[in-house]
């Protein structure tokens, strides 16, 4: 059984992105994720949507992910880049 919070953690995840065994691999991740524990914890800062891609059909072959962060104080902190190798 699992508790509430995380089930609607998992619904969440679940609209935004896809992989073969999630299920399996993300409840570990909230549990073992010490920076985001601690950034959640210490902000209290909601994280926005992600925009909505195509559902891939198969798994990704490679998929590159990149933080940009510390830029100047003038529009957004961060940005998150996302290629994908077929």
């Amino acid at each position: 059984m699992t508790a509430p919070s995380q089930d609607i953690r998992r619904e969440k995840i679940r609209t935004f992105i896809w992989w073969a065994i999630w299920q399996k691999d993300v409840p570990g991740y909230f549990k073992t994720c010490d920076r985001s524990q601690k950034v959640n914890k210490s902000t209290g800062k909601r994280l926005r949507n992600m925009t909505k891609i195509q559902e891939p059909s198969r798994p990704l072959k490679i998929f590159h992910m990149d933080w940009v962060t510390g830029l100047p104080p003038v529009g957004d902190a961060s940005y998150n880049s996302c290629i994908e190798e077929e």
